[in-house]
């Protein structure tokens, strides 16, 4: 075999791997009446894995955005955020220009979108004057793909998922010398599922302890909000929500009406009791009483009696959100039940497209993309994928038979490192992570009784993106100060 021939086979046997092209720019914002200038680091990492036949493999390049205030006597000790979205397949541009960094989306006070062209606003309530913040796209979103040789699939896994942003995180903390730096993760959505399994992964596997772990809009118990036969659960979980819907949308009796907080206690101790008592007995329920269940319910939910006995007491989610509004022709959203939108006809049992999903995809799509070009001067071949259609593909393959249940890894953290602390946030109108299963999954994680204290809940009068609602984001902003300061005690 001739040498050309040698080093042809090699060059196939080993794909080039990509560079690490990484952009620095200079910027300056105010926050609290205060100047403040940071730098911004726009770029790939190349993640790396040990082979014991061909050493060190070169597996994905993992795009991110780094912003570091600049004023800092020793960054090795300030704070540092490493920030997230969910998916599976979202990039992690919500987070990012919604409520952490510098700038954000121009919306107006509700969250509902200017017309096109979008464009970006200093972020007043940007969390840099407090924490160093790296958003991470992981695998297959943004700019983040495999490198050449290695198929994606691999990544759309849960424990791959976590294993890949984890050994990222551990990656960029040694390169920038902040092992010393008070660290935190914060995801939303998907994201806080990859966030607390992430805590017990970077414990176990790099015997790096966090300080705070910051979930928005949680979603740790996926049995929690699966609407299968046989699974009672997501009937009762949902069902504040749909109240609290009903509330915003006026379709309560004056008595509900009055207060949404007071309302929501009623509700809730009605789920507490009568109603999922009466879901357990499911055909074995009385008549009476299940006559009695579904007046309840049609109080609570705006719904009429005779359409709630149609559902068996069960009311699911898509079937809430076309029949709510239905004598309007109009639809709820699901990430966001303020939203409306409109469908062909009324006729169907579900929405043909999410209405609050729709007002929020081309505004933080189109200031994302000229943002990280203009401003951040970063240019890349391929598109910027906001958010990938992984979720179908999505491997679970490690909780088969079973709901998939990150919580025990979150329990597991806390307790190896009971100084973890844990920030939830929860949108009142919010149908993917209702509030009340997040209530029910931390109820459930069975942590002793002196580490409750560990957890911090919160809840906005906004959806599953509250910080789109302007004064949810400003009190967002307020509990994540808050919440940073006390870790890091």
């Amino acid at each position: 075999m001739s040498d050309k021939t040698e080093e042809k086979q090699e060059k196939q046997e080993k794909p080039e791997v990509p560079e690490e092209k990484t952009v620095f720019t200079s910027h300056t914002t105010t926050l609290g009446g205060q100047e403040i200038k940071y730098s911004v680091t726009a770029g790939p990492i190349v993640l790396k894995e040990e082979d014991e036949e061909k050493g060190v493999k070169p597996k994905a390049s993992i795009f991110y955005i780094a912003y570091t205030r600049d004023d800092v006597d020793d960054h090795a000790k300030r704070p540092i955020t490493f920030s997230f979205n969910g998916g599976p397949g979202s990039s992690s541009v919500w987070l990012h220009l919604g409520v952490l960094g510098p700038k954000r989306v121009k919306l107006d006070e509700d969250g509902k979108p200017y017309p096109p062209p979008y464009e970006l606003v200093e972020n007043e309530h940007s969390l840099l004057d407090k924490t160093d913040l790296v958003f991470i796209d992981p695998v297959s979103t943004g700019y983040s793909r495999t490198v050449p040789g290695e198929k994606a699939e691999q990544f759309h896994d849960v424990k791959k998922d976590i294993q890949s942003v984890g050994d990222f995180i551990h990656q960029y903390v040694t390169r920038n010398k902040r092992w010393g730096s008070p660290k935190f993760v914060i995801g939303e959505s998907y994201g806080t599922t990859r966030a607390a399994g992430l805590s017990n992964y970077i414990q176990d596997r790099h015997g790096m302890f966090l300080n705070g772990v910051m979930l928005i809009s949680t979603i740790l118990n996926f049995g929690a909000d699966r609407f299968d036969p046989g699974n009672d659960l997501p009937f009762y979980t949902f069902l504040p929500t749909y109240t609290a819907t009903a509330w915003y949308h006026n379709k309560l009796s004056p008595e509900l009406q009055a207060d949404l907080r007071g309302t929501l206690d009623k509700v809730e101790e009605f789920a507490n009791s009568e109603y999922i008592l009466a879901l357990l007995k499911g055909t074995a329920i009385g008549e009476e009483e299940r006559q009695h269940i579904a007046e309840k319910l049609a109080a609570f939910t705006g719904l009429s009696k005779e359409y709630i006995l149609q559902t068996d007491l069960r009311i699911n989610i898509f079937r809430f959100c076309k029949e709510l509004l239905r004598d309007q022709s109009l639809t709820v959203g699901r990430l966001d039940s303020r939203f409306t939108g409109k469908d062909r006809d009324d006729a169907g049992e579900m929405f043909e497209r999410d209405p609050s999903y729709s007002a929020i995809l081309g505004p933080y799509a189109g200031c994302f993309n000229h943002y990280v070009r203009d401003e951040l001067e970063f240019e890349h071949e391929l598109p910027y994928e906001i958010l990938a259609p992984l979720y179908q593909k999505w491997s679970f393959k490690d909780a088969q038979n079973q709901y998939l249940n990150v919580g025990e890894d979150l329990r597991k953290a806390i307790s190896t490192n009971p100084h973890l602390k844990v920030f939830v946030g929860n949108g009142y109108y919010d149908f993917a992570t209702p509030y009340f299963a997040t209530e029910y999954t931390f109820n459930h994680l069975g942590l002793p009784q002196e580490y409750l204290s560990n957890i911090t809940m919160t809840y906005y009068e906004a959806g599953h993106m509250m910080y789109i609602h302007i004064p949810s984001l400003a009190q967002l902003n307020q509990d994540l100060d808050q919440f940073i300061d006390q870790a890091v005690k």
